[in-house]
This record gives structure tokens, sequence and C-alpha cells, in this order.
């Protein structure tokens, strides 16, 4: 494994669990939780582009790789032991994933170390449900939601599930409803986003935006990125972090 050239390395220790992460940058905090294979290239390039654009970005390293492309083999090896780790819901319905309370300990970190309005967070695939988790009891004002595949959309229900226990969904439709909206990325016949972002505009009305494009794609920030959802994101996070600039 790599290490992130002109990435600050630490150790973030919460709820029983200790994990890497990777910080850089100034301004308000952005906390990029990356997707499988790992934290590869086109994600550190990803998290670049949000520094470049006024903020502190911190990278939780989770699993899989670093600074490193995944082959379709290891990203498949990847999966089969990401099923047996039980910080993750892989299948299980009305559950938030036990990660959830390691990253909201982390914003709660990044935004007493950093003040302003709050921190962003953006979840891809894997993770794409976990900036919904992170807007329960933690700071998270800006959650950027990119293809969520949790739980995998194998049958109806599942494919419509939030990946959130019915609290945590109760938790999330309280705050947007308080003004906090959810900006969500997806390429519209991606299977593995399942009907998410139909129940997500059942949830949370008009506050929820989504920004679909065309095809089966998948990776709308990183190995299929699209520059207009790069550019969406960033202007959502100025929007709803630098509202003192």
């Amino acid at each position: 494994m790599s290490d992130l050239p002109g990435w600050t390395r630490t150790e973030f220790a919460a709820v029983g669990r200790t994990y890497a992460t990777y910080r850089k940058g100034a301004g308000p905090g952005v906390i990029v939780v990356h997707e499988i294979p790992g934290v590869t290239p086109p994600v550190v390039t990803f998290a670049e582009e949000v520094v470049g654009a006024g903020f502190t970005v911190v990278l939780p390293h989770l699993f899989g790789t670093l600074n490193e492309d995944g082959s379709v083999i290891s990203g498949v090896t990847l999966l089969a032991r990401l099923c047996v780790r039980n910080e993750f819901t892989k299948l299980a319905t009305n559950v938030t994933s036990p990660i959830a309370g390691w990253l909201r300990a982390l914003a709660r970190s990044l935004h007493e170390q950093l003040g302003g309005p709050g921190v962003g967070a953006v979840g891809m695939c894997f993770t794409g449900g976990f900036a919904l988790a992170m807007m329960v009891d933690a700071p998270v004002v800006a959650p950027v939601v990119a293809q969520p595949a949790l739980p995998f959309a194998i049958g109806r229900k599942r494919a419509a599930d939030l990946n959130l226990s019915p609290a945590d969904r109760a938790a999330m439709r309280d705050k947007a409803a308080d003004g906090c909206p959810v900006l969500g990325l997806r390429y519209r016949s991606d299977r593995a986003t399942g009907t998410r972002f139909e129940t997500l505009r059942h949830e949370l009305g008009d506050a929820f935006v989504a920004v679909e494009f065309d095809g089966r794609r998948h990776a709308t920030l990183t190995e299929d990125r699209q520059q207009e959802a790069v550019d969406r994101v960033l202007a959502f996070f100025r929007a709803r972090l630098l509202v003192d600039s």
C-alpha cells in the first residue's frame, strides 16, 4: 500500500473502532467516504477538487486499496471479505450500518476543530447511504448520496431501503424538514441503486435534490465521472458551508 502524498495521516478512534484518516486543505470540513475497491486515484482526484474549492477534506480509509487502482478480481475479493464484516449491513432492511456511529463521531470531531455551520459528507456506492446516516446526531448539513448501493438491491424491499433504522429514518426526515437538503447523484439505469431515489423523494419531498444522468454506468464522481456531478457537489458545499464567505 502506498501513502497519499500531501495528505496528513492520523488515526481516529471512536465507539470501539479505529481507522486511518487522511486530511488536507483549509476551510469548512468535508468527509469523503470512499467506495469499493478503496481510496483509489479517482477518489483522491475528486477529494483534491473539494480541497481546491476551499474545504478541509478528511478521507477515512475503511477498507481496500490506498492510492492504487483495483482490478475487477480484487474488487470481487474485497466485496466477499466485506460481506462478513459486521460494521457494514449488506442485506438486512430497516437497519443502520454500525459504521455510522464512527462516522458521526468523526463529523462531530471535525466540526469541533473547524467550526462553521457544519460539515459536508459524501458517500459513494457501498458507502453511498452513509451520508444519510451521518445526518443523525452529527453536525452534517451538506449530505451527498452518490449511487447508494446498500443493502444490495436484491428484491423490491431491499432495492427501496435506505440502510437506516426506523428511528434514524425519522431523524433524517426531521432534519431535512428543518432545512437540511440532501443531494443525490446516480445514473438512471444503474441497477445497484435500486429504487432508493424514489424512496428519498417520497421521504424528503423538495428537500431531496436529485442529479441524474442517462445510462447504466455507476460511479458518478470517480470511475464514470460526470463533470456536472462534480460541479453540483462543489456548488452544494459552497452554498451550505461557506455561508459567511
